[in-house]
């Protein structure tokens, strides 16, 4: 089968398409026929060595933790050959190996089937990335989203920015915002029906201030870090969440404390061992079915061929596409 690689550490050029083996299910595992593999920000953070040894399988890496595919054999699993899945959960492409193959063996328990009327890309577009899994997992779990809450989800065109805005409508918030660092990125936000703040025009606060009559949002999905984490939390609302989610702009951020004091704001730090994968793959489903039922609509920005993937991580990682990257297999 043909596989993306890297058995040293560095720019785009050490990704080689290779012949393997066809891997061989071990119990409790499902070997899937690929169809669709996400690119995904973490496969950038751990080909240029910048996630500690201990956190990565050794070389050599396949990358890839998101895709669809059909069983091939499914084993004990209760699925049937030929069915369509999602991977849903797991570490693949770093703690073992990821989906940019034609063949996968997967742990049962990380996959799901996709709902007729969903297209693979779709639903590859869904879950890499896992922007809206995060923002359901977030809104639900930890900030104590109601109906009737507004939300701030900066990024238009991240994971994160998108499918916090849709995944807040479709939950009841009575505003669901977002940021863009260009004018064309807030044109395309707005024609996909999201509210955009242009920061070409105006600043986070300055925008979440005019959309909210003065009042702030009762809830932030950070997924950005770096100085916008501070003008988040400056656009909050009393009795405010912030979800601290990811740091694509830096790790470090500037708050001023009068924001949390006179604010009696909360922040959460989010990531994925806060919940079990029994909560993972209800929610997945759960994100599946409202994409088949018209409710949420995940952008595909490019679709690159397997062998193209060394173009397909140098756009996500610098080209700031609007909607997911994907590498069809």
């Amino acid at each position: 089968m043909r596989a993306i690689e890297y058995d040293r550490f560095g720019g785009y050029d050490v990704l080689e398409l290779r012949e393997r083996p066809r891997p061989v299910p071990t119990e409790g595992q499902v070997l899937v026929r690929m169809s669709v593999a996400g690119v995904n920000p973490l496969d950038e953070t751990v080909r240029s060595g910048k996630l500690a040894p201990a956190l990565h399988k050794p070389l050599p890496i396949r990358p890839g933790g998101f895709g669809v595919g059909r069983v091939e054999e499914p084993g004990a699993s209760g699925l049937a050959a030929g069915d369509r899945v999602v991977l849903s959960g797991g570490r693949y492409g770093v703690s073992t190996d990821g989906s940019w193959a034609e063949y996968i063996a997967v742990d049962a328990a990380h996959l799901l089937p996709i709902p007729d009327g969903v297209d693979d890309e779709t639903a590859a577009a869904l879950t890499t990335g896992a922007g809206y899994l995060t923002a359901y997992l977030a809104l639900k779990e930890l900030a104590g989203f109601r109906s009737g809450r507004s939300v701030l989800a900066p990024g238009v065109g991240g994971a994160v920015g998108q499918g916090g805005v849709e995944v807040a409508r479709v939950l009841g918030a009575s505003q669901a915002i977002t940021t863009a660092t260009t004018a064309e990125k807030a044109e395309l936000g707005r024609t996909a029906g999201y509210e955009v703040i242009d920061l070409t025009q105006e600043s986070l606060r300055e925008g979440v201030a005019r959309l909210t009559d003065g009042n702030g949002v009762d809830i932030v999905l950070d997924g950005i870090g770096g100085s916008v984490t501070g003008e988040a939390l400056g656009s909050l609302a009393v009795d405010g969440t912030l979800v601290s989610i990811g740091y694509a702009a830096g790790v470090r951020a500037e708050i001023n404390v009068t924001d949390l004091i006179w604010k009696n704001a909360h922040i959460h730090g989010f990531r994925f061992a806060l919940f079990t994968p029994e909560q993972v793959n209800a929610a997945n489903a759960a994100l599946l079915d409202l994409v088949a039922q018209g409710e949420l609509h995940p952008k595909v920005a490019q679709v690159f061929p397997l062998e193209k993937a060394f173009e397909a991580q140098r756009l996500l990682a610098e080209g700031g596409p609007f909607g997911r990257v994907l590498l069809a297999l």
